[in-house]
């Protein structure tokens, strides 16, 4: 669990804390593990993200919308801007790409200086 401190000063972990959802993020980690892309649906490049807080988060990352990040290795550094979906493992971001319908705000994550929207 977060310090009160932690979690005034970093919204994600604030977010984790208080088990919200549907809250744009941004923030960065490292790559702490790759995991098979989700295809059901639309498809989704998955891995997990180790936060400064020690708090661990999943990146979903349409690749039907957005380019894949190819090469993306464990250890890599990746910044983010998304939607924050809670849940007890950490929380999930997704909606890191553009919205084509210009309903939601635009995603991105950012890896060895190149952008994916």
């Amino acid at each position: 669990m977060l310090s009160t401190e932690q979690a005034a000063a970093d919204p994600l972990a604030l977010a984790y804390q208080n088990r919200q959802s549907d809250v744009q993020v941004e923030g960065r980690g490292r790559v702490s593990r790759l995991l098979a892309d989700d295809n059901k649906g639309s498809r989704h490049q998955r891995f997990l993200l180790a936060l400064p807080s020690g708090q661990t988060l999943l990146i979903a990352h349409n690749i039907d919308l957005a380019p894949r990040i190819d090469g993306l290795k464990v250890g890599d550094t990746v910044a983010f801007y998304g939607e924050y979906e809670w849940n007890d493992k950490g929380g999930v971001v997704h909606w890191t790409h553009h919205d084509p319908r210009g309903r939601h705000p635009g995603g991105w994550l950012k890896h060895n200086g190149r952008l994916y929207q």
